[in-house]
C-alpha cells in the first residue's frame, strides 16, 4: 500500500510561525524532502530543523543550476523540467514503498514554491495533502505594520521577472501590490514603480521574519544590496496621509466609450493615483470607485474651458488631477480644451499629459467588423463650434475622395436636422446602397449595432449616443449564417 505525500508550508522563516498542522505532518513522516541550491544548504530544512528526527530519511533535492545559463538542449526550462521529473520519481519510490513523505516548503507550498512541481507530478498518483503556510506577502505586511488592502481595494501579486512595460502596466492599474523575486530584478522594478507613479508609495521588506530582516522606503534602497528574499510592497492607501508636493500635474484621461472595461492600464493608473477627478458628470460616473479620499468635481458639458482652468488651478496647488474624458480625450474631447488653457503664461509651469483611450469610431468599427480597414475621415456634425457650411464642405471633400466617414455628434434634442442634411448631401456623391453602420451605446448596456444603407438611413433613429460609419465605394456588407451582418473595407483599392 503506497504512502502519503505532504506538501508542508513552513511560513516565512521564523520556526514559531509554523502551524500545528505542519509540525504534525513532519512528525508523521518517514521521509523529509527539501530543495536546496548546489551548496547543499536548505532554508526550508533550517526552519524545520528542531522537528527533524535522527530516524527520518532525508531527501535533499539539489537544483542543478540557479542561473539561466546552461548547455541543456532544452535551455533553462528544459533543465529544470528534467530535474523536477527526476526528483518526483525519487519521491515516488518512497511512496511506492509505503513511506509517508513530507516535502518542506518555505512560505506556502503552492505559492511560487518548488513543491508545486512535485505536486503536479505526484498528486494524481498518491494520496496527497497540502499544509498551507504563512506567505512572504503576509509576513511583509506584518513587518511593515501597514494594512495591505482594505474595503474594495484590489491586491495584485507580481513577479519582478516580468518585462518592465508589463510591470509598469500592472503596478499602474492596481490599488495594492506585492512584487516578488527582487534581487537582480530590483532596478527594473524600481523604474516600473516610478513610471507608474507609485514610487513614493512603495515600501521594501527584506528577509521578513528571518535573520537580517530590514524594512524601509523603497526609493532609498541601494540596488546593489538587494537579495532574492525581498519584496516590494504597495500597501493600502485608505487613510494614508497624502504626500506633500511642491507641484502637481494634470493628466487628461480617456475612459473609452463605456467606462471600466475599456480603460487602458495606464489610464486606470492615472485615475487611481489622482487626488482629484474633474470632468463632465456623465463621464465621471463611468469611473469606477477607485479609492477613498479622492475628490470628484463634476460639471456640465458646456463649460470645458472653465473645467480646464479649475483643474490647472488645483495642480498649481500641488494636487494630482485627472481630467476625465469619454472615448479618446484628443478626439472631439477634453484634451484640446485643457491644452488651450494650459498654453496661457500663468499655467506654463504646470505639467500636462494626455493619455489615449479607445475612441468611439474604433469601438463602433470593431463591433461592426472592420469598416475602417482603409483610409477614413473623422468629422463632427455638431455645428455648435463651427458653422454648418464648413461641415458640409468637409463632407463633400471627404466623400469626393471616397473615404469612409466616421460621423461624431450626429444629433441631439436641440440638433435634429444634421443627419438628414448629411445623408442627402452624401447621396449626391455616393451610391444609395452604400453600407452605413448605426452604432449606439457601444460597450454600454443598451448597445445596438445595425447595418443599413445610405438611402434607408433614418435620421429619427439617431441621437447623441449614436455614431455613424459611412462606407466608401469599396466597403462591403455581408450577412453571416448567424444572421449578423458584418462590414469591412478592403485594404486593396479595386
Amino acid at each position: 500500500m503506497s504512502g502519503k505525500l505532504y506538501g508542508v508550508g513552513l511560513g516565512p522563516g521564523d520556526p514559531d510561525l509554523m502551524t500545528v498542522a505542519a509540525v504534525k505532518a513532519i512528525a508523521s513522516a518517514d521521509v523529509i524532502a527539501y530543495h536546496s541550491a548546489r551548496h547543499g544548504r536548505s532554508i526550508a530544512r533550517s526552519i524545520a530543523a528542531e522537528h527533524i528526527r535522527e530516524d527520518h530519511v532525508e531527501e535533499r533535492l539539489m537544483y542543478p543550476l540557479t542561473v539561466e545559463t546552461t548547455d541543456h538542449p532544452g535551455g533553462y526550462r528544459g533543465a529544470l523540467d528534467d530535474f523536477y521529473e527526476e526528483a518526483s520519481e525519487r519521491l515516488a519510490a518512497h511512496l511506492e514503498a509505503g513511506r509517508t513523505v513530507a516535502v518542506l516548503a518555505e512560505g506556502d507550498p503552492l505559492f511560487y514554491g518548488s513543491y508545486q512541481h512535485m505536486h503536479k507530478r505526484l498528486s494524481h498518483r498518491y494520496d496527497t495533502e497540502v499544509i498551507p503556510g504563512v506567505t512572504s506577502v503576509s509576513a511583509a505586511a506584518a513587518r511593515l505594520g501597514e494594512p495591505l488592502c482594505e474595503a474594495e481595494e484590489v491586491l495584485t501579486i507580481i513577479p519582478g521577472t516580468l518585462p518592465e512595460d508589463e510591470l509598469t502596466a500592472r503596478l499602474a492599474g492596481t490599488d495594492s501590490a506585492v512584487v516578488m523575486k527582487l534581487g537582480r530584478t530590483f532596478p527594473t522594478v524600481r523604474r516600473a514603480l516610478e513610471r507608474a507613479g507609485r514610487l513614493e508609495d512603495a515600501r521594501y521588506v527584506e528577509r521578513a521574519f528571518m535573520a537580517g530582516e530590514r524594512t524601509e522606503t523603497l526609493a532609498e534602497v541601494d540596488p546593489a544590496g538587494v537579495p532574492y528574499f525581498s519584496v516590494a510592497v504597495l500597501p493600502s492607501r485608505i487613510d494614508a496621509l497624502p504626500p506633500v508636493r511642491e507641484a502637481g500635474e494634470v493628466v487628461v484621461v480617456g475612459t473609452g466609450p463605456a467606462g471600466a472595461p475599456w480603460l487602458t492600464p495606464e489610464s486606470r493608473g492615472a485615475l487611481l493615483n489622482a487626488d482629484d477627478l474633474v470632468g463632465y458628470t456623465t463621464y465621471l460616473d463611468r469611473v469606477p470607485v477607485l479609492r477613498p479620499g479622492q475628490r470628484r468635481h463634476g460639471s456640465d458639458n458646456k463649460v470645458e474651458s472653465e473645467r480646464a482652468e479649475f483643474a490647472l488651478d488645483l495642480a498649481r496647488r500641488g494636487r494630482r488631477v485627472a481630467v476625465v474624458s469619454g472615448g479618446d480625450p484628443g478626439v472631439f474631447a477634453m484634451a484640446t480644451a485643457v491644452l488651450e488653457v494650459a498654453s496661457e503664461p500663468r499655467y506654463a509651469d504646470v505639467p500636462v499629459r494626455v493619455l489615449p483611450g479607445v475612441t468611439a469610431a474604433n469601438a463602433a468599427a470593431a463591433a461592426a467588423g472592420a469598416p475602417l480597414g482603409h483610409d477614413y475621415a473623422t468629422i463632427s456634425l455638431s455645428d455648435r463650434l463651427k458653422p454648418w457650411e464648413v461641415i458640409a464642405e468637409r463632407l463633400r471633400a471627404a466623400a469626393g475622395a471616397d473615404l469612409v466617414l466616421a460621423l461624431y455628434n450626429p444629433g441631439s434634442r436641440s440638433r435634429t436636422h444634421q443627419v438628414a442634411a448629411a445623408r442627402d448631401l452624401l447621396l449626391e456623391l455616393r451610391s444609395p446602397e452604400t453600407p452605413v453602420v448605426v452604432a449606439r451605446d457601444v460597450g454600454g448596456p443598451e448597445q445596438s449595432v445595425r447595418v443599413v444603407t445610405l438611402k434607408t438611413l433614418e435620421p429619427a433613429e439617431v441621437d447623441m449616443r449614436t455614431l455613424l460609419l459611412i462606407g466608401s465605394s469599396q466597403t462591403r456588407a455581408v450577412e453571416r449564417a448567424d444572421g449578423r451582418t458584418i462590414t469591412w473595407t478592403p485594404r486593396r483599392y479595386g
